[in-house]
């Protein structure tokens, strides 16, 4: 062709490069191609139309899902698509290879894409060649997906913004690994260096504060959502000459930024920055993009996880007490949110200043584990606040709180209740007044490890009825002895039954040695800690729940000051019969330790008789007390019960078929000393047992 003749049409260059057109639609999934675009499909040389299942049946399936990724990545960054392409004959075997390279653009309002591309017949590199690693096809791509699936899950499983970045530092891409790392992020319109790796520290500080209008690429990518790539210095200053003085001192050839895009919306920016020129070809800018991609979705997972994480803590700090000090008397508490989710539930503790001097302990835990119940918990936790600032007794504290909890919760399609235990504590004396609503009875543990589940009268949880009563008990705590208030997570956590529970922490209460803080400690380490796992309870599933316990002890007395017998004390209504059992179990309890298991039952049944004498044949009330006295091997138990009756028992002597009169025939043969004691009003009916010598 001699120089002014024109140029020959674009089909006769096309076709004298062996260069195949091709024009594909989405929207109406139509794929047209010319004479050499067919015949390199392995079909008559002609110009033809095909549906997209007729040339995906031409080609290697792998491609065909590559040729989709590459369109949308080229479609995101306003670039040429550029892809291998295996095609496939009948027999599923490989004829040819090619190369395709298109325009693709996307319609928003049809959502399609449409493209036009050329087809050109390749040599397929050998595996393991530097070609074959560039190529879409080839080892490369199996290293590439072994890569990916990798930085997925390590990504993944990254808990924290600080090992989402020491994960990201750590990454080896196949065939370009970059040396430099920044990720950057935004706050209000600067951009903010969240972490980087490979250089200095201090080197970062330029980057730090500048405006998302700045003309740094980064700042580019943030206001755009499009990557920038940069294949050289010379590229770098060319389009950005105002930032490259930054960036020159650290002797980087080639930089990717990419932006960090979550539900559409960017969150900031990931710089990749190589010591080596890179060209950033369409597969390894798919490799970026997908990193950038995981990189933004750990990202956002891992902030997600602080801010709950910052969350439960402020909400900890804020609904959580102080514990003060008390003249006399030492407290020790400990809140442990075992639960899924939003590590707060509905169990609090808290301890309330009395305006008629003393203080009130509150323990509780309101029905569920979400925010609406660590919601409701503070209301209620500031609403007994109030009802005990006000000066008003336990039993009317806590109905009011019924009333409170009932307007609270009611208004809603899913009620909720929750259990309360409170108690007035006078330090000077040790006398606890307590009220109880639908709660755990307290616990007491004697100076010598003897342990005591004491029985109180209580009603029904808050918000049930909002005009229930709450009756009192007294509990005197004696000198040495320690109080134990608890939810029922103490007990339940790890598949435990209340029984099962009871009996895991009430060895580390009796066997127990060391200061108050370090018993909360191992009641806490009892049931969550390593060895909580070989005690497992006798329910299916492991159930966990929140852990809430309150320990209140009274200073011991001085050593000059003779010891204290053991004992308890319990009064039984006659509207209350099954308290009896109550009464039996803490008398056992009491005899933990006694040597002689003929004794003990003795003893038991004897309590039941004389408790059950007063609820049967009188109308007043009983009142139990048991006490152990001297040291072990020559200690004495006595058991009094006293009623406000003057009828004195006698003896009588019942038939065969009598059920009832055998009581102090029982006491003759069973007790060791016995009798009846008249009082100013009423009277006490007694017996003892010597501890048999060994």
């Amino acid at each position: 062709m001699r120089t002014g003749e024109p140029l020959p049409a674009v089909e006769q260059v096309l076709a004298a490069l062996s260069t195949g057109v091709w024009h594909w639609s989405t929207a109406s999934g139509l794929v047209t191609v010319d004479a050499e675009a067919a015949r390199l499909l392995g079909l008559p040389a002609e110009e033809t139309v095909l549906t997209e299942a007729q040339t995906r049946a031409r080609l290697h399936p792998v491609d065909w899902n590559e040729i989709t990724g590459v369109i949308q990545l080229a479609v995101a960054e306003q670039t040429l698509a550029e892809v291998r392409i295996r095609i496939m004959d009948d027999q599923g075997r490989v004829v040819r290879v090619v190369r395709s390279r298109s325009k693709p653009s996307f319609d928003p309002v049809k959502r399609a894409y449409e493209l036009i591309g050329t087809l050109q017949e390749v040599t397929e590199p050998a595996p393991g060649t530097p070609a074959g690693r560039r190529a879409v096809t080839g080892d490369w791509r199996r290293s590439r997906e072994a890569f990916l699936l990798d930085a997925g899950r390590a990504l993944a499983e990254a808990r924290s913004t600080a090992e989402v970045l020491r994960v990201a530092a750590g990454l080896s891409m196949p065939g370009f690994t970059p040396d430099g790392l920044a990720v950057f992020g935004v706050e209000g319109e600067r951009l903010t260096v969240i972490g980087h790796h490979g250089q200095q520290p201090g080197e970062e500080a330029p980057f730090t504060q500048l405006s998302v209008r700045t003309d740094y690429p980064a700042a580019e990518v943030v206001r755009t959502g499009r990557a920038v790539y940069l294949s050289s210095p010379e590229r770098y200053q060319e389009r950005y000459p105002l930032t490259w003085p930054l960036a020159a001192h650290f002797g980087r050839r080639s930089w990717a930024f990419l932006p960090l895009t979550v539900a559409g919306r960017t969150m900031g920016a990931w710089m990749a920055a190589f010591t080596y020129p890179v060209a950033f070809t369409p597969d390894e800018r798919s490799v970026l993009t997908t990193v950038a991609r995981m990189l933004a979705q750990a990202l956002s997972r891992a902030g997600a996880a602080e801010t709950q994480r910052e969350l439960t803590d402020g909400l900890q700090r804020s609904m959580l007490p102080t514990l003060g000090e008390i003249p006399g008397m030492t407290l020790a508490a400990r809140y442990i949110p075992t639960g899924g989710g939003l590590q707060v539930g509905g169990d609090w503790y808290d301890m309330i200043p009395l305006p008629r001097g003393g203080f009130a302990l509150v323990i509780g835990d309101v029905q569920g584990h979400d925010v609406r119940a660590a919601g409701l918990m503070g209301q209620l936790r500031i609403a007994l606040r109030a009802y005990a600032s006000e000066g008003h007794r336990p039993d009317a504290v806590l109905s009011r709180a019924s009333r409170f909890f009932y307007g609270l919760t009611h208004t809603d399609e899913s009620p909720r209740f929750a259990t309360c235990f409170y108690v007035e504590v006078d330090p000077e004396t040790g006398v606890l007044e307590t009220a109880r609503a639908g709660h755990l009875d307290p616990t007491i543990r004697m100076p010598d490890g003897t342990v005591l589940l004491r029985s109180t009268t209580g009603g029904l949880p808050l918000g049930i009825d909002p005009d229930t009563d709450y009756p009192t008990s007294r509990i005197t705590l004696d000198p040495g002895e320690t109080l134990l208030l608890c939810t029922d997570g103490l007990l339940e956590t790890g598949g435990h039954d209340l029984d099962t529970g009871w009996k895991r922490i009430r060895e580390t209460l009796e066997t127990h040695r060391g200061t108050l803080e370090d018993l909360a400690d191992s009641l806490v380490q009892t049931v969550l800690g390593p060895s909580s796992h070989h005690t497992t309870g006798p329910l299916a599933d492991r159930r966990e729940d929140d852990v809430a316990l309150v320990l209140l002890s009274r200073a011991p007395d001085t050593p000059r000051t003779p010891a204290r017998p053991r004992r308890t004390v319990l009064s039984i209504a006659q509207s209350e019969p099954e308290r009896v059992a109550d009464a039996r179990h803490q008398l056992r309890d009491l005899l933990h330790d006694w040597p002689s298991p003929d004794q003990l039952d003795s003893a038991v049944l004897l309590l039941s008789e004389l408790l059950t004498n007063v609820l049967v044949h009188t109308d007043a009330d009983a009142l139990l007390l048991a006490e152990i006295t001297g040291t072990p091997g020559v200690r004495r138990l006595r058991v009094e019960v006293t009623d406000t009756s003057d009828d004195l028992p006698h003896k009588r002597r019942p038939g065969e078929l009598a059920s009832s009169g055998r009581g102090l025939v029982l006491m003759d043969l069973l007790a060791d000393n016995w009798g009846v004691d008249p009082r100013g009003e009423g009277k006490s009916i007694w017996f003892e047992l010597f501890e048999p010598r060994a």
